[in-house]
């Protein structure tokens, strides 16, 4: 596995790669890596003949309250996932090297970004939209891969790059979970035993209403009602909703495409997410959840 820290340096690197026609693909990160990261690149392993992960931990996706200072980094930890999940080059740019001086140009990525985590952090997905737009220009990758788990971050990302005729196919893996049900995330380690034990309520509220929608319950109300009926265990909930998966509208009624059910929720001052994606039939959860932008 090879590491570099410049543009220049990685550009030099898939060059030859790209002129004998090789698939390449690519995982963005943030770094403190876990399970779900090495799936994403395991299935980029899988699919192409190198994959890039860059780790970057982006300033622009924080908001003024979010300490960026205090984000988790581990990344000798991080090296041995890349390497053993399969990696071929690992990126680790500065920030001067993503937003050099005098940089200005932002992304807006429109009404994607305003509900579910977009009401609540203001600005986070403009920066999500600039970062990821930036690398790809970088990798120029053939297929990028995204989790599941953050997805809204999936919505936009398709979106953006559907809108920018950016020519890359943007793959997104259903979430890895803890045997417990708990999906797997970076914020997880500020959990402590107790903390995480009343985490678990909400992704087994998510579990008993996607179990009960493959048992034949298409009521939305019903289905949010099942998913909200655990939600006790955690301190606040900052939103549970049910949104049409294509453009995270609010969904009524009886469930005939498909939908997220989306969660936000503090456990102490732990923020966690989770969702699951209810469709009615394999194609709609194939068109939804797993596909590429030139697919729809």
């Amino acid at each position: 596995m090879r590491v570099v820290r410049t543009i220049a340096d990685l550009r030099a690197v898939l060059r030859p790669l790209r002129e004998e026609g090789k698939r390449i693909g690519f995982v963005p990160t943030m770094g403190f890596l876990h399970e779900g990261h090495g799936a994403l690149i395991r299935q980029s392993a899988a699919r192409c003949d190198a994959t890039v992960v860059s780790i970057f931990v982006n300033p622009t996706q924080f908001g003024p309250s979010e300490d960026l200072a205090n984000y988790p980094r581990d990344l000798e930890r991080d090296q041995n996932l890349c390497l053993d999940a399969g990696a071929t080059v690992l990126f680790l740019p500065e920030v001067a090297e993503i937003y050099p001086t005098g940089f200005q140009t932002h992304i807006e990525p429109g009404r994607l970004a305003e509900p579910l985590c977009g009401r609540f952090r203001p600005g986070h997905f403009r920066g999500v939209a600039t970062v990821v737009a930036k690398l790809f220009n970088i990798v120029q990758p053939d297929l990028a891969f995204f989790g599941q788990k953050d997805f809204q971050q999936t919505v936009v990302v398709r979106r953006m790059a559907r809108d920018l005729n950016l020519p890359v196919d943007v793959v997104v893996v259903p979430t890895i979970r803890e045997a417990d049900g708990l999906a797997l995330s970076s914020r997880n380690t500020y959990l402590d035993e107790e903390a995480r034990r009343r985490a678990l309520s909400i992704s087994e509220g998510l579990l008993a209403a996607k179990a009960a929608f493959e048992g034949g319950e298409r009521n939305a109300a019903k289905l949010l009602e099942l998913a909200r009926a655990p939600l006790s265990g955690v301190d606040s909930v900052q939103y549970l909703e049910l949104v049409d998966a294509q453009n995270l509208e609010p969904f009524q009624g009886e469930v005939d495409r498909a939908v997220a059910l989306c969660v936000a929720a503090y456990v102490g001052s732990t923020r966690l997410i989770d969702n699951v994606v209810l469709a009615p039939s394999p194609l709609d959860a194939v068109l939804n959840v797993s596909l590429s932008p030139q697919s729809v």
